[in-house]
């Protein structure tokens, strides 16, 4: 009888004080990661390296990302414990994050300021940065499957989540305009000076969301059954010989490549592009993601079914395919329609991360001891496929420059594209890609 009140309440919607304490749990993550993939680079070639050791220093974080997503995601499986993972990833993030734009602290140790030692030591700061990042990711993105099983309240979960990760980035770039106003950089030591401030009242901000996350959120179950019975933990072999595994791999991780390449290079195209004020590398981001907050907030309002899922992503790939075209032919002198670019990109991100989120709930379904190993490889992928274009795009910019004009012109509009094939291959057959058991949970809607 436990059992079946049990059952009943894991498929019942969640409430909206749960939904919001989950919601800020990736806080920390998002402000930061906003940070590295839009500041990062920019920052290492202000304070003089090269952009091949940039890239070196970013793909060095990618890998260590990657790695430790699957390794992360096994060890949850074999022994759950959510949330301490999550706290523990969390103070991993919280320490190393000011080092990676604190400034070459082993330089200062040597007194020696060549590229190698700091090349070595940015890099070595962003894979214990990584390493945390990971553990924190797979955890709470895992979670979600085992707090509940009813397929509208996991698309709410995913989708406050998101607007959580739109606040996240608006409060970084609300930061970055306060700190590149007030303090002016004229040398090196202010630059590293501009990015410390950034990255310390960063941290305070998300470790906030972090207690916040811990105090109102319960540990979730996963290695019971819906049925209260105890199941073993599913061989990553199961996963691989679903068709829908990858399907919804390349879904998500054409999604993170469309996200993540546009946000590293959109400080480079305002400024250096359309050769905006500095105050544009800030407001430019701001506008995408106040647009991307409204948009995740009134998704959660949605009931759920797999036709509308599909039709919200197609929506959104679309949109960002015409953002694309628009920012490959917007000449400087017309810069101004960089921010109602920017409305439409904000949309687009919303619908697209929401619903690709999304499918990775229905691929997991009731198999919830396999949950953080689905959520470590996506993102594995995720992770070693962007740290791995952002290296080539990088080291060879100088080359790349001689057949375009501009790297994120193109890669604006490519990347949506490609994108835009991987949609059409989830969505070929969606009654054979589908399992039974989540179409019927979706449709039951």
């Amino acid at each position: 009888m436990s059992n079946a009140i049990e059952d009943d309440s894991f498929s019942k919607p969640v409430g909206r004080w749960s939904v919001f304490y989950y919601g800020v749990g990736h806080m920390l993550n998002d402000i930061t990661s906003a940070c590295w993939f839009t500041y990062l680079l920019l920052f290492l070639t202000d304070i003089g390296l090269s952009s091949r050791d940039a890239a070196v220093v970013m793909l060095s974080g990618q890998i260590a990302d990657g790695l430790a997503t699957i390794v992360v995601g096994e060890l949850i499986d074999r022994f759950g414990q959510f949330k301490i993972w999550h706290g523990a990833g969390s103070v991993l993030v919280a320490v190393s994050f000011s080092s990676v734009f604190g400034g070459c602290i082993p330089c200062k140790t040597l007194v020696t300021f060549s590229s190698i030692v700091e090349t070595v030591s940015y890099s070595t700061f962003a894979a214990i940065f990584n390493v945390g990042w990971a553990a924190t990711q797979v955890s709470h993105m895992s979670m979600v499957n085992c707090i509940t099983l009813n397929s509208t309240s996991r698309v709410v979960l995913a989708s406050c989540r998101n607007a959580f990760t739109m606040v996240a980035n608006l409060s970084l770039y609300g930061i970055a305009l306060i700190v590149f106003d007030v303090i002016r950089a004229k040398t090196h030591a202010d630059i590293e000076n501009q990015y410390r401030w950034i990255a310390y009242l960063s941290i305070f901000i998300g470790c906030c969301f972090v207690g916040v996350f811990h105090l109102g959120t319960y540990e979730p179950r996963s290695k019971t059954g819906i049925h209260g019975n105890i199941h073993a933990r599913i061989s990553w072999t199961y996963w691989f010989l679903k068709i829908l595994y990858y399907q919804v791999a390349l879904v998500y991780v054409l999604t993170r490549l469309v996200l993540n390449v546009s946000q590293a290079y959109l400080a480079f195209y305002v400024i250096n592009d359309l050769q905006m004020a500095q105050s544009a590398k800030a407001l430019v981001p701001a506008i995408i993601y106040i647009c991307s907050f409204i948009v995740s907030v009134l998704l959660q309002e949605i009931a759920w079914n797999g036709r509308r899922l599909k039709a919200y992503y197609t929506a959104g790939g679309i949109l960002w395919m015409f953002c694309g075209v628009g920012i490959l032919l917007l000449p400087s002198s017309m810069s101004i329609f960089m921010y109602a670019i920017s409305v439409f990109i904000g949309i687009a991100n919303a619908l697209m991360t929401v619903t690709a989120v999304s499918m990775q709930s229905i691929l997991i379904g009731e198999d919830l001891n396999g949950c953080a190993f689905v959520c470590g490889s996506l993102s594995f992928l995720d992770k070693i496929s962007c740290g791995l274009i952002l290296f080539v795009l990088q080291s060879y910019q100088s080359k790349l420059s001689v057949l375009f004009e501009s790297l994120f012109r193109h890669s604006s509009f490519l990347f949506p594209s490609f994108h835009f094939v991987g949609k059409k291959l989830w969505t070929k057959k969606e009654l054979n890609m589908l399992p039974y058991n989540c179409l019927s949970l979706l449709e039951s809607r």
